[in-house]
This record gives structure tokens, sequence and C-alpha cells, in this order.
């Protein structure tokens, strides 16, 4: 077989990415052919241009353009959630039939019985511009994550006993980590700032009298994915990636999970205390412990296999609070 050029691969690469559903016509094999609608997932195309596809039916045979026919269908969509804790402010009716002046503040649990409400007036609170792509529609950047997030909606969902606002993303791929970051960063703007700070503002109609719900609070605020929120054993492991602040230069950095040394982030700011306050708090967002945090420094430093590698080494130590800086080594 005839190797192709560069420039066609890349073609077929990025036209025909990895996840992307193949339906066979024909095969061309007259030892070992797929049945002509079979469904399969492509995982790679090689230098050759072949199709490497994983069949539903079990076999990992590959496919060769000019030879066998077959259909490339778009990846499906996969659906990552984030979730965050949702507070609210009651006011009921008095005795003659007008509201409350002062409102009664409601946790995650108490406004489990409002689920239905809330998830209407959200629905209620998108714009006609939104119906697409819901909050995408506002991302003004021309990055991955533009060209891989579909779309954003904010929702409700009970679980473990509360009610969590969700914000409901459909991906077109996968997301890096820091990918991921900018995405989670992105909601959290438009659920404190943007789409959220409009829609807290709302009243909820409910029997009882009415009810504002906010998506976001200065509180302990976390926007964490449904492992990250849910997972039994999420503070026992490494994030995929965090933030810290180097000792020398008190320059804002990220660590990602896997690799030595650090990147610079993008976000810093040249004060090293407002840096702190910023890798503090976007730790303490993402649901990222201080033992995580050493942990990913450790492993940074003198290799993931190391014991210190580990949250659980440090687990021991309360003494260890708030956010932790490289050593001067790095």
């Amino acid at each position: 077989m005839q190797r192709i050029t560069k420039e066609w691969l890349d073609f077929l690469r990025e036209q025909y990415p990895e996840g992307s559903r193949i339906r066979l016509k024909e095969m061309n094999d007259p030892y070992h052919p797929v049945e002509p609608g079979t469904m399969g997932t492509l995982r790679w195309i090689d230098d050759m241009g072949q199709f490497h596809v994983n069949w539903d039916n079990g076999r990992t045979l590959a496919l060769v353009i000019g030879v066998d026919h077959f259909t490339v269908l778009p990846p499906e969509l996969q659906e990552l959630k984030f979730y965050m804790p949702l507070t609210g402010n009651f006011y009921g009716y008095d005795d003659w039939g007008n509201l409350e002046e002062y409102g009664s503040d409601l946790t995650g649990q108490e406004l489990m019985e409002y689920e239905a409400s809330i998830r209407e007036a959200i629905r209620e609170n998108q714009m006609p511009e939104e119906k697409e792509r819901g909050l995408m529609r506002w991302y003004d950047k021309t990055d991955g994550v533009n060209g891989k997030v579909q779309s954003v909606v904010f929702d409700v969902e009970s679980r473990n006993g509360q009610l969590w606002g969700v914000a409901r993303c459909q991906v077109d791929g996968t997301l890096s980590p820091e990918e991921k970051e900018i995405l989670a960063d992105y909601i959290s703007g438009q659920a404190s700032d943007g789409w959220g700070e409009g829609f807290e503002q709302r009243e909820i109609r409910v029997n009882e009298g009415e009810l504002y719900v906010s998506l976001w609070n200065a509180g302990n605020w976390t926007i964490q994915t449904e492992q990250e929120r849910f997972s039994p054993d999420f503070l026992d492991r490494l994030p995929d990636l965090c933030w810290s602040v180097l000792p020398s230069t008190g320059a804002l950095i990220c660590i990602k999970k896997g690799e030595s040394g650090y990147y610079p982030s993008g976000w810093d700011t040249g004060d090293r205390e407002q840096n702190r306050r910023i890798a503090d708090y976007s730790n303490q967002k993402r649901g990222i412990t201080p033992e995580q945090v050493e942990a990913m420094v450790t492993g940074s430093m003198h290799g993931w296999d190391v014991p210190g590698a580990d949250p659980a080494w440090y687990q021991q130590d309360e003494a260890r609070t708030g956010g932790v800086e490289l050593e001067q080594s790095l």
C-alpha cells in the first residue's frame, strides 16, 4: 500500500476525528469480511490512511479508502455535567396576603421540594439567542473549548439529599485538562456575574410565596464534575490540574498530573499575594484540598511514584492548611 501525502493525511484526521462512527457498506476482504451494515467506532487513522475501527461486533479490522466502502458519521456527543451548590431566599405571605419583608434562607436540601418550579424558571429565563448553544452563545474565544463544547445549559438535579445547580455540557470529543478548567471558569462566571446574576433576581412564584434562587454564592462555593463531586474516593486521588505559586518569583502556575515541572498561568497578576489568593480560590472552587495540592507539588518535583505524590500521605498532618508553595528546587 502506498503512503499518502501528509496534507491528505492531516485532512482526513481533521475531518474524521477519533470517536467518529463508521457504517460499513462493503468490505473488500475475501477472508475476514465484516458484514455490510455493521457499525463501529473510529480509533485512529494510520500513516497509510487506513481507518482503524473497533466494530460493535467485537472485531478490529481496518478499512482502506478506495477499496472498502463505508460512511463516516459525526462522533456522538458526550454529556459533561458540572455541579454547584444552590441557595435560595423564600418570602412567604403574611396573614394579610402580603409578602414578608424579610425572607428566609434556604439550603439545597430545603430547595428539593421546589425542583420542578426552579427548572421551569431556568428554562423560561433562557434567551432566544441561546436556543442552539445555550451559554456557549456568549463564549467569545476561538479555541478548543468553543470547537468542542456544542452547548451549555443550566438545570437542577436532586442528588444525595439536596438540590444542585447543574451545567449540562454537550461535548464533541474529549476536553484536555486545560480546556476543562477554562470551561469550568466560564461557567463559574456565568453563574456568578452573567446569566446567574439575572436569574437570581427573578421571582419564582410558588403556592406559599416567592422564591429566589442563586446558582453562586460567596461562601464555600464549588463547581465540580459528576465524578469529582460524588465519587467516594475523589479526595484520595490526584486532580488533573491544580494551581500554586512559585516562591522565587511569586508567579501563578499550573501543575498537571503526571507531568514534571509546572506551566505559567494566564491568570498571573504579577503580585505574589494576589496570585496566592487566586491559587487558593481556584483550588477551593474546584474542590481540590490542600493535601491534593501538596501531592501534586511533590509529584511534579520528585516523580509520581513517590509516597508524597499520594494525598493520603498528608492527611494525618492537621496543621497543613491553605495554599502550598513549590520548593525553591523547582
